[in-house]
């Protein structure tokens, strides 16, 4: 059969309302909203967890973070780790840039690795996360830190747009699956001057919610807040200038996402998504780690010479994009994937999960349908919102026994969420144990 070259660019942070074609009036994406015009645009796309590794790992097994124990961000994938390189055998699998995948298997199953992570995000500890109540990041400097200048990131981001380019020059007679990761717009944000130039921090409508009390919150946000040091007060100056510079994260990225675009041909299938979101200062927040819209809610396009350019808003995730490349690939369905192709998709209820620091026990959301769920143990009560009616999630409902009682049990059809935060604790126990050796 003919199989189609594919490229799949999955950068770092961004959240899914955060570009032109999903309406942002402000933030300036040309070539990926050239990309969405021309193919299919996923309006309620999320992550399966809202952290780095966790939700990486899910994408690139086509699982569900508490079915391969990917709890952390200290996770090393073992033996039995089946990415897309081990899937889609009659292509070559190659891979530029931002993977962070940890320890010392460069490839995972792929058969070429173009440029690498940078070396201070790769764990080969498997050390996981310290996660009691008193914990704390060492600094707030994920929202304080930022402004206009060159950063590591933005040279690896280049390099890994320059190796890509490299590759595609003389990819060779076999059909290719080119996967292309990004750190932009990931924190810190420290964005290439002339990017940032692009925009003024007058312009800035910050969330009614970005300097909300932690007095007025769920104490599972509250507690996170205090972790994270999302509690530590900034001015309104420098919340908007934190988020120009994503802004002009995002629109460098989009920089070069063009310069890949400009150098495959329109038959040339493209996925473009992130791992997460940022906060951006939603419920004082900057960001991710709990399941408010603007950490879980993602960008999502599929170009595909046998769709029609369309959005739709279907539920999909991330566990969607494996049963995807397979289709793609010409390859039959696999019933112990999770998800569904996405040329063809299912509207169905969304799992994501988080299992590492600022939560001391599991976080777990449900969205179904307007509804979102978050489950947070026996212990405390869940948080319930109406997405649609509530977009900046500000009032929740868990006060409706009936409604909280039929998501809950929508939730234990997916997974028992205490057994299994159970069962993170054990083998996040068990590797603190072994790393400590």
């Amino acid at each position: 059969m003919n199989r189609p070259n594919i490229l799949v660019i999955l950068s770092d942070e961004h959240t899914g309302s955060a570009a032109g074609w999903a309406g942002h009036p402000q933030v300036r994406t040309p070539n990926l909203d050239r990309l969405a015009a021309q193919g299919v645009s996923f309006d309620r796309a999320y992550t399966n967890s809202p952290m780095c590794v966790p939700s990486r790992l899910s994408l690139m097994t086509g699982q569900y973070v508490h079915r391969i124990g990917a709890w952390d961000n200290g996770v090393i994938p073992g033996p039995d780790f089946r990415s897309w390189g081990h899937h889609l055998t009659d292509y070559q699998t190659v891979i530029a840039g931002r993977t962070h995948f940890n320890g010392p298997d460069r490839l995972l199953g792929f058969d070429r690795r173009l440029t690498d992570d940078l070396d201070f995000w790769i764990d080969y500890s498997g050390r996981p996360p310290r996660r009691t109540p008193d914990w704390q990041r060492p600094t707030n400097s994920h929202v304080t830190e930022h402004g206009a200048g060159d950063h590591v990131h933005t040279r690896h981001d280049v390099h890994a747009t320059d190796a890509a380019l490299d590759f595609l020059r003389d990819p060779g007679p076999e059909p290719f699956l080119l996967y292309v990761g990004y750190m932009h717009p990931h924190f810190p944000l420290v964005a290439p001057p002339e990017f940032r130039a692009l925009y003024d921090p007058a312009d800035v409508d910050l969330p009614p919610t970005w300097n909300e009390p932690t007095s007025a919150q769920h104490p599972v946000i509250s507690l996170l807040r205090h972790g994270f040091r999302n509690d530590e007060p900034i001015t309104e100056a420098q919340a908007r200038e934190a988020t120009v510079c994503y802004w002009a994260l995002i629109s460098h990225l989009d920089h070069q996402i063009g310069r890949l675009l400009s150098a495959i041909p329109d038959d040339t299938v493209v996925i473009y998504t992130s791992d997460h979101g940022e906060l951006a200062g939603h419920h004082g927040i900057w960001q991710k780690q709990c399941f408010y819209e603007a950490a879980v809610h993602i960008p999502l396009v599929l170009r595909h010479p046998a769709l029609s350019p369309a959005r739709s808003t279907f539920h999909v995730s991330l566990v969607d994009v494996l049963p995807t490349l397979r289709d793609i690939a010409g390859l039959p369905a696999d019933l112990a994937l999770p998800g569904h192709t996405l040329l063809d998709p299912v509207d169905r209820p969304v799992l994501s999960e988080y299992h590492a620091q600022g939560m001391p026990n599991a976080g777990y959301m449900l969205k179904s349908g307007p509804w979102k769920y978050c489950y947070y143990g026996s212990a405390h009560r869940p948080q319930v919102f109406n997405v649609e009616s509530d977009p900046l999630e500000m009032h929740d409902l868990s006060d409706d026994p009936e409604l909280v009682g039929r998501l809950d049990a929508a939730l234990r059809a997916v997974l028992d969420p205490d057994a299994t935060d159970q069962r993170a604790k054990s083998d996040q126990a068990t590797r603190h144990s072994t790393a400590a050796r």
